[in-house]
Formats: C-alpha cells, sequence, structure tokens
C-alpha cells in the first residue's frame, strides 16, 4: 500500500493524473471496489493549487459512473434479478423494498455518496427500482460533490501537516480504510 500511495503521489503532478482520476471515479460508482479518495488524497496534496479542479473532475465522473450503475441495475434487473426473486418467490418482498427505496431513496443515495459505504450497491439499486433520474442525479451531485470538494478543501488548508500524518500513520490508515471498506460492504450483506 505504501508504495502504491507513493506512486500516486508522484502521478498526481504528472500530465494524465486527472484523467485516471477520472477513470477511478468513474468506475468506483458502477463497479469499482477502490474509491476515488485513494487517489484525490495524494493528487490534491502534491497539487493544492488544483485542489478545486480535482473535486470537480473526481464529482462529475462519480456522479457520470453512477448513471452507468443505475443503467447496470436497470438493465439488469429484468434479465437478471427478477427471474431469480420471482423463482424464490420473493418478488412480493421486493415490491415493498422497492416502495420503500423510492420513498426513501434520496436520502439513501445522498447518504451513501456522502459516506464510505460502498457507492455502486446505491447506484444499480437505485435503477432496479426505477429510481427517478432527476431525484438520483440531484442526490449524487450534492452527495458526492460535498464529499471530495470537503476532502480537498481540508487538505488544501491542512496540506503539510496532514501529509506527515498519513505518511506517519500510513499501516494504521490503510487497515482502517480496508476496515471501513469492507465493513460496508457487510453491512451490505445483513441490511
Amino acid at each position: 500500500m505504501k508504495k502504491i500511495y507513493d506512486w500516486m503521489l508522484n502521478a498526481a503532478s504528472k500530465e494524465n493524473a486527472l484523467w485516471v482520476l477520472f477513470a477511478v471515479s468513474f468506475i468506483e460508482s458502477s463497479f469499482f471496489p477502490i474509491p476515488p479518495d485513494i487517489m484525490l488524497i495524494p493528487m490534491v496534496l502534491a497539487t493544492p493549487k488544483k485542489a478545486w479542479k480535482i473535486a470537480g473532475t473526481c464529482t462529475i465522473a462519480s456522479v457520470l459512473g453512477g448513471y452507468f450503475g443505475y443503467t447496470i441495475g436497470f438493465l439488469g434487473f429484468d434479465l437478471i434479478a427478477k427471474p431469480l426473486l420471482e423463482f424464490y418467490g420473493y418478488m412480493d418482498k421486493f415490491n415493498s423494498f422497492k416502495q420503500y427505496y423510492i420513498e426513501y431513496g434520496a436520502w439513501i443515495v445522498f447518504a451513501a455518496g456522502l459516506t464510505p459505504f460502498p457507492y455502486k450497491v446505491i447506484t444499480i439499486a437505485s435503477g432496479a427500482v426505477g429510481m427517478n433520474l432527476l431525484i438520483f442525479g440531484l442526490a449524487s451531485v450534492v452527495a458526492r460533490g460535498m464529499r471530495f470538494f470537503l476532502v480537498a478543501g481540508m487538505l488544501k488548508i491542512c496540506g503539510e501537516p496532514i501529509k506527515e500524518f498519513i505518511e506517519k500513520h500510513f499501516g494504521l490508515l490503510s487497515i482502517l480504510f480496508f476496515i471501513l471498506l469492507f465493513g460496508g460492504f457487510i453491512l451490505i450483506k445483513y441490511l
């Protein structure tokens, strides 16, 4: 992990770093397991003058990737999930869940977009239940924007001390990161 972090810190000032961040942010919102923060943080630390551009790129790519995840859920539901739910007799339970999700979906998308909870699960679920695209998009833009701009702003303001803290406690922070990442997936399993 330390080598990846050092590589990203070095790559963050390279010409194509923003495009790599865009790609990571896009695919993370639909199927990739590692959040874009792992690139966003070293990029802002390496080039604090570009903090808002980095956060904006991350936000735009994440929302677009969220729509791709939505499409996966929307198109894949009839093809894969619906026959399985009908086979096991769970269609009524899904319809109850769907109604709940439609009623509170904006808050669910907002919460998942702002926290370490795996956002891709929510984007796919939103498509599966046919959540209103405008509401989905607005909740995604606000949540993802808040998350990435808040992180970028904190790093821009506190830059060097944060960088020193990360480098000093990198092992512990890596463990914490993976606990939060896998904890989100475990939480999904038991909800």
